[in-house]
């Protein structure tokens, strides 16, 4: 069982044992979602025809994060505003069905409620079409005042969700500062109007982090140093005390007071069309970790593992506390066959993920293993470990070796949160797999240079990347085998004359 298993099972246990309160502040949104096949282009427009199968309306914005802290065992109370229409109506009865609290929803007479829908050809959105309500006037900021002032009485944690949609910071901040929950989480366009609230957590995108930096943070993995850089800057800015900054593919980073590294944690990369709501997922299960007093760390990672849920799947998705569950206790298709392996490296491509692919032999995994996985792992969205079958290890090392079969070889590597999927192949080297897989990058670790290699130029040929990662010194298989023989002989009473050790080189193969 890895730490992140134990750590979720923690959580949904100890929100299902207080059932927490938690308190939605923000701007409610009526998602609809019309889907179909687009069969053809119109001859009355340049734009796809699309033949409806299907209609569905669900709860965003704010009412997405209500319905997904809800699902993951919170009592959940909303608040925000809403028009007597149709979609208000629709809405309402949504947050009901998802057993949310709507008694403090505040209904604005002739009001509009703020409304998204969108037209779904095959897998792409055609259209998003936009409805938004009116600005609220002073009387109704009051009344959503009201409303946030008998919500939060006993309430565990608050969240505010502002998309610049109708609820201000003026008319709720006083409300949270006279009567202040343990936990206070934002979740906005612009965090500086929600400075004066002083938030336990905010949850900035790139975008909003750009935004409140007032510079771009560049591109890529690029983006977690800049983050980092800023870290003093951010909390500052924001007024938080904490600030965990999503970057969509490259996970998030937790910036702290008094950490100048920030803590990161990795994301399942999807298709944007695919991960609709998944910020609304994590504000939520943050919300609701932060609500039973977790620490902040354990808040984003469980926070990452339920947007990770969510986003892949279609449409706003919401991800329940058995769905979190299932996602990080179910056995992972992590070792996997050639053909399963090519399948997966394909789809893993298509998504715009970038593949990076190592090899060795892995007999007795140690800290110089774990070492460059990791490494490995910062280079790309993808890491494929290639493993030498028995055969192979035997013709490489000798025929004592290897010291554990492949299957528990595998096994262990799988059970690495670094490592995406494990093979095992029967060659002296993994030329054939790295031709048909054709990484973007091949990384390899230990003593060696990309000339000492003959896997450097089949990866060149077609454009790969080889990368040469650090070595670990002493901590080769060869001399952890050494050791622990060295050991077992100091132990052994029976006297014995033995043979001066030759010095041990590192492994030619890990």
């Amino acid at each position: 069982m890895t730490a992140d298993v134990r750590l979720v099972r923690d959580l949904v246990a100890t929100v299902d044992d207080r059932e927490p309160l938690v308190v939605v502040i923000g701007d409610c949104i009526l998602d609809r979602w019309t889907v179909g096949e687009a069969e053809r282009v119109s001859r009355e427009a340049p734009a796809p025809v699309v033949r409806v199968t299907g209609t569905v309306a669900v709860p965003g914005g704010a009412a997405n994060t209500a319905v997904n802290a809800r699902a993951l065992g919170a009592r959940v109370r909303m608040v925000g505003l809403v028009g007597d229409d149709e979609s208000g109506r629709v809405l309402r009865d949504r947050l009901t069905a998802a057993g949310v609290d709507t008694t403090f929803l505040v209904e604005v007479p002739g009001g509009t409620t703020t409304t998204k829908s969108r037209v779904v050809g095959g897998d792409r959105v055609v259209v998003r079409v936009d409805e938004i309500a009116e600005t609220p006037d002073a009387a109704t900021g009051q009344r959503l005042a009201d409303a946030v002032r008998r919500a939060v009485r006993c309430a565990d944690a608050a969240v505010v969700c502002d998309y610049d949609l109708g609820v201000r910071a003026e008319d709720v901040v006083p409300v949270l500062d006279a009567d202040r929950p343990a936990a206070v989480v934002v979740d906005a366009h612009d965090f500086r109007r929600w400075a004066a609230l002083h938030p336990d957590l905010v949850t900035p995108n790139a975008g909003e982090t750009a935004a409140l930096l007032g510079h771009d943070l560049g591109t890529g993995s690029a983006r977690v140093q800049t983050v980092v850089d800023a870290r003093a800057e951010v909390l500052a800015r924001s007024g938080a005390r904490a600030a965990v900054v999503t970057l969509d593919r490259d996970g998030t980073v937790l910036l702290e007071p008094g950490s100048d590294q920030g803590f990161r944690t990795r994301a399942t990369p999807a298709s944007e069309q695919q991960a609709s709501g998944a910020g609304d997922t994590f504000c939520a299960a943050a919300t609701v970790a932060l609500a039973v007093r977790a620490p902040a760390r354990d808040a984003v990672t469980v926070a990452q593992a339920a947007a990770d849920v969510v986003v892949r799947e279609a449409g706003t998705s919401v991800c329940s506390a058995a769905a979190l569950l299932e996602s990080v206790t179910a056995p992972a298709a992590t070792v996997v066959d050639h053909d399963d392996l090519a399948t997966a490296v394909e789809a893993a491509r298509a998504a715009g993920r970038r593949v990076v692919f190592t090899n060795g032999c892995f007999d007795v995994v140690h800290r110089g293993h774990t070492t460059y996985l990791r490494q490995a792992r910062e280079l790309g969205d993808l890491l494929v470990v290639a493993l030498n079958d028995d055969d192979s290890v035997r013709r490489l090392k000798g025929p004592e070796r290897p010291i554990n079969p492949a299957e528990d070889r595998a096994g262990v590597l799988a059970a690495l949160a670094c490592v995406d999927l494990v093979t095992v192949f029967a060659t002296d080297t993994p030329i054939p797999l790295i031709e048909r897989l054709r990484p973007e990058v091949y990384v390899k670790g230990g003593d060696y240079s990309p000339e000492m290699l003959e896997e450097t130029g089949v990866v060149r040929a077609y454009g790969g990347e080889v990368v040469m990662v650090d070595y670990v010194p002493e901590h080769s298989t060869t001399a952890v085998v050494r050791r622990i023989r060295e050991a077992a002989a100091g132990n052994d009473t029976t006297p014995t004359t033995a043979a001066p050790t030759a010095p041990v080189e590192p492994d030619p193969a890990p």
